[in-house]
């Protein structure tokens, strides 16, 4: 078991293919420089990943090995798991590092590094990348890549779809961490489908003004509901429209502090009487007994009632009111006795 919760055991088949491994397979300090990082460009970079990697490798050295594989004819060592961990060696000034040679075909052991998700969980993109390598350069089927990276050919053509979806720009954008994967799935693949052009202008946008995951969540929920006229703009500047956006928020929160709890609940109490008024409306034609599901609302709604008129009529009561209400008729009104007659009764 790992010593450290950033380190974990990669499983593989290793093997011996090069004059420095030794020949239980174990793994060996290998130069960096001897590593050929081509599929670079199939990972998504993560510099706060390669950060804490770096931490623990200074403080507890390299414990997870990278695995590669020979490429064809076995003039260079292809890296094929371990790109962060080679990052972070190289961060850190080191020569060498840890890695576990796979005697298999270079598509062979990017199958079984997908099949077994080695050090780390592979984002979708990643996959898809990776499979796009399989399928192009080694001439894998989709049913072939399926079976080699032991899931089913609906899972390929899922990832296939996804990557054909994005834009080559949006692709390389998730790749340098400019736009999160999250972000390509959810927000610009749909948009892309519905407005290719909307798509290209906003991934030009946040080229220049970064926007957080979270903020461009909140701009395309208002994207969905704006007008074309305001799309056009929203789509042109992003970062003005989430700015003035949250000046909106700030300005309304400094209104609701101002005003305290009181303009809350007197919309409340507004909107209970709006809605008292049309249950009352709705309650007028109907005949007992109800429907069961609406007795047992009438019977709830009963029996909180009186609590509520209890606490209106706290917070209503006028001091000053009641002591006129018991003080008698107001000055300057006179009223009959109780056994004299009316006025009118006299003439």
């Amino acid at each position: 078991m790992a010593d450290h919760p950033l380190e974990a055991v990669a499983l593989g088949s290793a093997c011996v293919f090069d004059e420095d491994a030794p020949s239980d397979g174990r793994a060996v300090q290998l130069d960096l420089h001897r590593l050929e990082l081509r599929f670079a460009s199939t990972r998504i970079v993560d510099r706060a990943a390669v950060d804490r990697l770096a931490h623990s490798i200074q403080e507890y050295g390299q414990r997870v090995a990278c695995i590669a594989a020979p490429a064809p004819g076995g003039a260079a060592l292809v890296l094929i798991d371990g790109y962060r961990r080679v990052a972070a060696l190289s961060r850190l000034g080191r020569d060498t590092a840890l890695v576990q040679c796979w005697n298999y075909p270079l598509g062979q052991a990017l199958a079984q590094m997908l099949a077994c998700s080695m050090s780390r969980t592979f984002t979708p993109i990643e996959e898809a990348m990776l499979l796009r390598e399989l399928i192009d350069a080694h001439g894998l089927s989709q049913r072939e890549a399926a079976r080699q990276c032991a899931r089913d050919v609906s899972w390929v053509q899922r990832r296939l779809v996804l990557l054909g979806a994005l834009p080559q720009a949006l692709v390389q954008a998730v790749r340098t961490a400019q736009v999160s994967s999250w972000a390509a799935t959810r927000i610009f693949v749909p948009l892309a489908r519905a407005n290719s052009e909307h798509a290209s202008a906003l991934l030009d946008s946040l080229q220049a003004n970064a926007m957080s995951t979270r903020e461009l969540h909140t701009w395309f929920e208002h994207y969905q509901g704006a007008q074309r006229s305001q799309r056009e703009r929203m789509v042109q500047h992003p970062r003005l429209f989430i700015d003035s956006l949250n000046e909106r928020e700030r300005e309304r929160a400094a209104q609701r502090l101002r005003e305290g709890p009181e303009r809350d609940l007197l919309g409340e109490l507004g909107h209970l009487q709006s809605l008292l008024g049309r249950v009352r409306q709705r309650l007028a034609p109907m005949n007992a007994p109800l429907a069961t599901p609406i007795a047992v609302a009438c019977r709830r709604l009963h029996s909180i009632l009186p609590e509520l008129t209890n606490e209106l009529r706290r917070l209503c009561h006028d001091p000053d009111g009641d002591s006129r209400q018991h003080t008698g008729p107001a000055q300057g009104k006179h009223e009959p006795a109780r056994d004299q007659q009316a006025a009118q009764a006299l003439a």
